[in-house]
């Protein structure tokens, strides 16, 4: 007879010692946990998510490409949980390839505000919506026995003093809008691992804040995994074990380990405590390794490569669309102009530790190019910059000492002299090391060298700037001379970035020999390098701009490509507002004035200030599309995939009209002063006309809303079926998502106009008909009562909303609750 899970759990814990137990409850190194030889209890890996397997160059990891799926605002633009499900599949597939057991995500945060740096990684304004993408994600990846982290717990809604700011939420706000998500996952998924957030909630960092991780989530919700620190987030040895904290990241131990097992031996933490974290660790090593249905590890297959392509189609919105320029006619339209920074790079993804690497990249030029081939003249200008600072050089514009494009040939020496035989002979695809390391980590000595040769090849004739960023010491040479020599020195702040710039005229294609040597001194904490470069040309001498518009005047359409260069929306940063950067406002501008047919694609994770939103008929919402968007984004403009994603966020007219503008970021206190009234809540409460409201998505077809069938009273507490039907009136076939909100009539609390209680995405032939169902439970009509601490129902009408978007309703209907 097998043992349960539990069952066997106690038996290990029985048989461990205080040591043994202590010595599970941190990391091993950077992302795997201590093993437990004597007791055959295995080390488990973590990695970095949510939207790809993100690969590091460290101990114990395997290192190569992964497929880059669209980010987490596609996957919920989607509003296809089935979808989700599938691509989750897919992630845990990854998950197994790379050698690892958990995957960190899925981020269901709530997106607060437009200039947060992560919000590309969070789901929505709105919990229900981010709750049900968040399910599907959950349950997906832990049906092939790799385990969820599901994170930031709790309100990790900005990057400003994100590692120690305090969130101020009063209780009601807490619940309904920022906890909600969390509760329906973990009540519906199960997920087997939660991460806490770096900041504190009302004053406790969240690492240890008992309110949150023991009565709520473990009490409360009566949920039996694992509580892991986000990395670096744990700041206490006692209060965060006794605060339900269950696992310290990363390793070696910092507050954990010996000073752990010392103060239980000093009666300063009962040994039960331990004990409770000890157990849940080994549930989840348990639930990973006994999972009778493990994927096939299977990395950047076909089948992977076209399911990111699907999710980037699906979410894809279509915001406006004046006189039907889209979608575009190839047998009607002879020349097209292709234009704007995003279009021959493109953004897959935002910066920071959920950025995936993948195997190759489609850029839209390419996509178009492939999708239309000779059957419409094609022609590209770039019109501008959009990077805020200067770019990573890219691999494109480097090759090795034989020719071979793809990056430079690293020599990494053990000692700071390049002295000796290199250790490691590796090809670097750009210089971008935040921590400089050799593989594996262990084998990094404090003290080293590297050297770089190569070639660098020049995208286009005119003057770049060449930039070094970073600590240790770094020279640069271009065809045998010295352009750069940077030097930090030990006096300087750890982590402190030196830079250094040099002005260079290059030639379209030549190459310059190239080499960089970077020294780590024996005192210096963190090597970091980043070596970039930027065609900056004088103002007088810059014609791009120009060059575009008589481009666009000639052809028959122009596309624009805008939106935010890699890495601007990123951890550990907040951006300083939602204009274009650069001058893709000027250059959208100028473009639309010259040619009727401008059409525009927005390449961002987050709501855009749209100053010229009235010259231009038809925009397009592509978000981070992943390594597949260039492709999707022309089956999109071109009609071979007929748009249905919707907006997950409300698109400002201009950034005061935010929900919290007043209180963001705030400083060592942020209060989130807007209370309940977050995103389209906000808007409906205030009356502001949204630029492009939540929920909102165009198609190429129409749809027609009938039949609605909503009992006309019920009791508290029965579930609650409402019906309606969906007709295709238009000459496409395509999907709509069907949007159910709530409002409730009279409250004794003040609550919003309309929230989201249900939604349905359902795809249609042309002149076809489909009745949807959509069950509400109890929670659907509820509000959080802080005086009597729950949730509660109150008895009287409510009014239930179908449409389209949260200002598109199509049918009402009304129930009394008795």
């Amino acid at each position: 007879m097998i043992q349960s899970d539990q069952v066997r759990t106690e038996d290990l814990l029985r048989q461990m010692t205080l040591k043994e137990k202590v010595t599970l409850l941190s990391g091993k190194d950077n992302w795997r946990t201590v093993p437990v030889p004597r007791l055959n209890i295995p080390s488990i890996t973590m990695t970095d998510g949510p939207h790809g397997v993100r690969a590091t160059n460290e101990a114990g990891r395997t290192f190569e490409p992964t497929t880059s799926f669209p980010t987490g605002v596609s996957m919920a633009a989607s509003w296809n949980p089935g979808l989700i499900e599938r691509v989750a599949v897919a992630l845990a597939e990854e998950t197994r390839a790379m050698g690892c057991d958990v995957l960190l995500g899925p981020c269901v945060n709530i997106v607060r505000h437009p200039t947060a740096g992560r919000n590309f990684e969070s789901f929505s304004e709105d919990p229900y919506l981010a709750a049900r993408i968040g399910i599907a994600w959950v349950q997906g990846l832990q049906s092939k026995g790799i385990s969820a982290a599901l994170k930031h717990f709790a309100c990790n809604n900005q990057e400003t003093e994100r590692w120690r700011g305090s969130s101020e939420v009063d209780e009601r706000t807490l619940r309904e809008i920022y906890l909600a998500q969390f509760e329906a996952i973990v009540k519906d998924a199960n997920p087997w691992m939660v991460m806490c957030s770096y900041n504190r909630i009302n004053g406790v960092y969240a690492s240890q804040n008992p309110t949150l991780l023991k009565s709520i989530l473990k009490t409360e919700w009566n949920w039996d995994g694992v509580v892991v620190s986000d990395w670096g987030a744990n700041h206490t040895i006692v209060e965060s074990v006794q605060g339900g904290l269950d696992l310290e990241m990363p390793g070696p131990a910092k507050y954990y380990g010996l000073l752990l097992e010392e103060a239980v031996l000093n009666w300063q933490i009962d040994p039960t405590d331990i004990d409770e974290a000890a157990k849940r660790v080994l549930g989840l090593i348990d639930r990973i390794s006994s999972h009778h249905n493990p994927p096939d590890g299977a990395v950047n297959t076909q089948e992977h490569q076209a399911l990111a392509r699907e999710l980037a189609e699906e979410s894809i919105t279509l915001l406006k669309n004046d006189s039907g320029l889209l979608p575009l006619n190839a047998s009607k339209i002879n020349t097209l102009a292709v234009i704007g920074p995003m279009a021959d790079t493109g953004s897959i993804g935002g910066g920071g530790s959920s950025f995936v690497q993948p195997p190759y990249r489609v850029s839209p030029l390419e996509g178009l190019r492939a999708l239309v081939g000779d059957s419409v003249e094609l022609s590209y200008e770039e019109g501008c910059d959009n990077y805020f600072d200067l770019p990573l050089i890219r691999s494109d514009m480097l090759a090795t000492p034989d020719g071979k494009g793809g990056g430079l040939r690293g020599h990494y020496f053990d000692n700071p002299d390049f002295a000796g035989v290199p250790v490691l002979d590796r090809v670097d695809p750009h210089l971008d090391f935040w921590f400089l390391t050799f593989a594996p980590l262990e084998a990094t000595p404090s003290a080293y060298s590297v050297r770089w040769t190569g070639e660098l090849i020049a995208p286009r004739t005119g003057r770049f700037t060449l930039r070094v960023v970073g600590t240790g010491r770094c020279r640069v040479e271009l065809d045998g001379t010295s352009v750069i020599d940077l030097e930090s020195s030990s006096f300087d702040p750890p982590g402190r970035l030196s830079s250094s710039d040099v002005e260079l005229l290059l030639e379209e294609g030549k190459r310059y020999e190239l080499k960089i040597e970077f020294v780590r001194p024996e005192w210096l904490n963190i090597p970091t390098l980043y070596l970039s470069m930027g065609y900056t040309p004088r103002p007088e001498e810059d014609q791009r701009l120009s060059r575009a518009v008589e481009l666009a005047k000639q052809a028959d359409a122009a596309i624009v490509f805008a939106g935010w260069p890699e890495g601007y929306e990123s951890e550990g940063r907040d951006r300083p507002g939602i204009g274009l950067t650069g001058k893709q406002d000027d250059l959208i501008a100028a473009v639309a004035q010259a040619n009727p047919n401008t059409i525009v694609v927005l390449n961002c994770g987050s709501p855009v200030a749209m100053p010229w939103v009235d010259a231009v008929p038809a925009i397009v919402e592509a978000y981070y599309p992943g390594q597949e968007g260039g492709h999707a984004v022309s089956a999109v403009l071109f009609g071979e995939v007929n748009p249905s994603g919707k907006l997950t966020v409300t698109f400002p007219k201009q950034i005061e009209d935010t929900p919290a503008f007043h209180h963001f970021p705030g400083g060592r206190n942020v209060y989130y002063g807007e209370g309940i009234f977050v995103g389209y809540r906000h808007y409906d409460a205030r009356n502001i006309e949204p630029l492009f409201p939540f929920g909102h998505g165009l198609s190429y077809t129409e749809f027609e809303y009938s039949d609605l069938i909503v009992p006309a009273e019920t009791t508290i507490g029965d579930p609650l079926t409402v019906r309606f039907a969906v007709k295709n009136i238009g000459e496409r076939a395509g999907k709509e998502v069907a949007q159910l909100y709530v409002s409730d009539l009279v409250s004794s609390l003040p609550r919003p106009r309309k929230e989201l209680k249900g939604f349905a995405k359902i795809e249609l032939q042309p002149g076809e008909t489909q009745e949807v169902t959509i069950l509400l439970d109890e929670r659907a009509f509820a509000f959080y009562d802080p005086d009597q601490q729950r949730w509660i129902v109150e008895p009287g009408e409510f009014e239930i909303l179908l449409g389209a978007s949260s200002q598109d309703i199509r049918l009402k209907g009304c129930i009394t609750l008795a």
